[in-house]
């Protein structure tokens, strides 16, 4: 069993990839969307600091954007919670 509360804080060191997230067995659909959507957010803000030449903490220096973005579709969601 995971932790709802660490993967929601921070998703990249509860899961290897986004990937684990969709297949995890133990979390709903909406917890594996939310758990996503933070990631992107995460991935996101990472880009921008990058883009800053803003040096990242070791286990986040691989933004991984596109594979939430493909892990999101999977799951029949965006990164919109309004959509």
């Amino acid at each position: 069993m995971i932790d709802i509360d660490q993967a929601l804080l921070s998703p990249s060191e509860v899961f290897v990839s986004p990937n684990d997230v969709v297949h995890h067995q133990d979390l709903s659909r909406s917890q594996k969307i939310e758990i996503l959507r933070r990631w992107a957010l995460d991935a996101q803000a990472l880009q921008v600091a990058e883009d800053e030449n803003m040096t990242a903490p070791p286990h986040q220096r691989s933004s991984r954007l596109d594979e939430v973005m493909t892990a999101l579709h999977e799951l029949g969601a965006s990164l919109d919670p309004r959509s």
